[in-house]
């Protein structure tokens, strides 16, 4: 985890000297997400759930080739239900289906490719896409006693979005979680990453 964390300052420290040859600018964020958890195995139905997010995000463009690079830091709250009650090995504990909060605080980094060259139709709307790792951190979550927690997950992200008069943004993404977010105590190896759709609009100052 150390190294990941160091991995993440590193990026940040790339972008500063960047800044003087570059534009950047930073703004509010918020937006919603549907997530789910893929546990490695089926053994209980896992309905997806609608959570939210909101930050700040920063943007740092090269100018004249449509590149950059953008960070932001938000929370977000993700989680699903978990029928677990339908394995006796969690009925017989009372557990029936339990909703499954996560709270985490998240630090995405993507490369991101903005369309500038339209013959002025940019000044207007411009689309863009985006991809890149993300960090999250968890926060707070939901106390199910048959569940271990990590203490955060990795991600990877892509999306595609829209900027309209250089103001606002809109995106839309899907985040893989590549490292288990939680995993219960009785069975081993059944653990589950996050899956997410989220969408965000973003305005910059």
């Amino acid at each position: 985890m150390k190294k990941i964390i160091l991995f993440f300052v590193a990026i940040v420290a790339l972008m500063l000297p960047l800044k003087s040859q570059a534009q950047f600018r930073y703004g509010a964020t918020a937006g919603v997400n549907f997530t789910t958890l893929k546990f490695k195995q089926d053994l209980f139905t896992v309905d997806s759930s609608t959570g939210f997010q909101a930050g700040v995000q920063g943007e740092l463009m090269i100018p004249g080739i449509g590149f950059g690079i953008d960070i932001a830091m938000l929370y977000n709250q993700r989680g699903a239900t978990l029928h677990m009650g339908e394995r006796e090995v969690w009925a017989s504990q009372g557990y029936v289906d339990p909703r499954c909060y996560l709270h985490y605080i998240e630090i995405p980094v993507n490369l991101r490719f903005k369309w500038t060259r339209m013959q002025g139709l940019e000044e207007y709307i411009a689309p863009f896409v985006f991809g890149g790792p993300s960090l999250s951190l968890l926060a707070a979550h939901s106390n199910i006693e048959a569940i271990d927690y990590a203490f955060g997950e990795i991600g990877v992200q892509c999306g595609l979005g829209f900027e309209i008069l250089k103001r606002w943004q809109i995106q839309a993404s899907y985040t893989w979680g590549m490292t288990y977010a939680l995993k219960t105590k009785l069975l081993d190896d059944f653990s589950a990453q996050n899956r997410t759709w989220s969408i965000r609009a973003t305005y910059f100052f």
